[in-house]
């Protein structure tokens, strides 16, 4: 008569999955500062959701979801959080992405 059989799994794939974790909370978010830029010439910013989210095409390499974008709007500094970003084939360092407004950044002077 057989119950069932158990199945152990090897330490090596816990190791594994422990290290795809650590890597994915361990990564360190970029911080990528707009504001010396001049907004619908170097970047082209689109406000969507009642200003929670926004659409913007820009240029830069190494951005990834999890990024924050800080831009200059109406006389403040606001943080956006990337959320999705699609880089253009050419010129490859041109990008379009979906943004969510984090907060006003404060001025620190």
């Amino acid at each position: 008569m057989e119950f069932g059989r158990i199945q152990f799994t090897k330490p090596a794939s816990f190791r594994h999955l422990l290290g795809l974790f650590a890597t994915a909370f361990l990564k360190r978010r970029k911080i990528y500062d707009y504001t010396h830029l001049e907004p619908g010439t170097d970047y082209v910013f689109e406000a969507i959701g009642q200003g929670k989210t926004g659409q913007m095409t820009g240029c830069g390499k190494g951005i990834t979801p999890g990024d924050r974008l800080i831009l200059s709007q109406a006389g403040e500094n606001v943080e956006y959080q990337v959320e999705e970003i699609s880089y253009y084939a050419n010129p490859s360092i041109m990008w379009t992405a979906l943004l969510t407004k984090i907060s006003p950044v404060k001025d620190a002077r």
